[in-house]
Parts: structure tokens; sequence; C-alpha cells
């Protein structure tokens, strides 16, 4: 299985950017997709979420700036930033819940992409 990150990088206070992330491989059906980040010197916290039936969650400090959502066929899961502030910087990680082809319940990190927000 493989996790392919992209969108990240360099951006101005109050600009938006959007990440994709696309999963490939020996893939049944994924469960829930989501997204995490972190800060250095700091623990990898949750961003947001969104279930195979559309349900999302999202940590209250990006609640009205970042809209998750995902596209089944492709298998991909994106995250809108919007009114990005500096404390959104950090290594953004995608991470999915899936069943394999094999009928095994896993789960999978991608390998994060940088964002970073300054003037």
């Amino acid at each position: 299985v493989q996790l392919q990150a992209s969108g990240g990088g360099l951006v101005q206070p109050g600009g938006s950017l959007r990440l994709s992330c696309a999963a490939s491989g020996s893939i049944f059906s994924i469960n829930a997709m989501g997204w995490y980040r972190q800060a250095p010197g700091k623990q990898r916290d949750l961003v947001a979420t969104i279930t195979s039936g559309g349900t999302t969650n999202y940590a209250d400090s990006v609640k009205g700036r970042f809209t998750i959502s995902r596209d089944n066929a492709k298998n991909t899961v994106y995250l809108q930033m919007n009114s990005l502030k500096p404390e959104d910087t950090a290594v953004y990680y995608c991470n999915i819940d899936f069943i394999s082809g094999d009928g095994i319940r896993l789960g999978y990190w991608g390998q994060g992409t940088q964002v970073t927000v300054s003037s």
C-alpha cells in the first residue's frame, strides 16, 4: 500500500493550501481517512477525519477554517486549508483505516508533507 501526499508548501498568513493524499495498492475498501500534523518538538495531533459515509471530525483549532473531503472512486482524501495561521506550521500526515485485499483491517501512514505559514 502507498499513500502519496502532495500540496504542501510555504504560504503567507491568511492564505490557503489544498493537500491531497492518494492511496493505492492492495486495498479492498477504506473506512476512515484523516489528516494529522506534527510541529517540531510536539506530538502528532489529529487535524480532521472523514468516514466512508462522509461523517467528519475536526480539531477545535481548525474548525471553520479547514475542510476535509474524499473521493472514494479515487481513494483520495483532501484537506482544504483556509485562513492559515503561523501555528498551522507542521508536517501534515495522511492516514487511512482500510481493509486489505486479503481481508485484514489495517492502518497506514503517508510520508508527510510540510506546510509552513510565514510572512
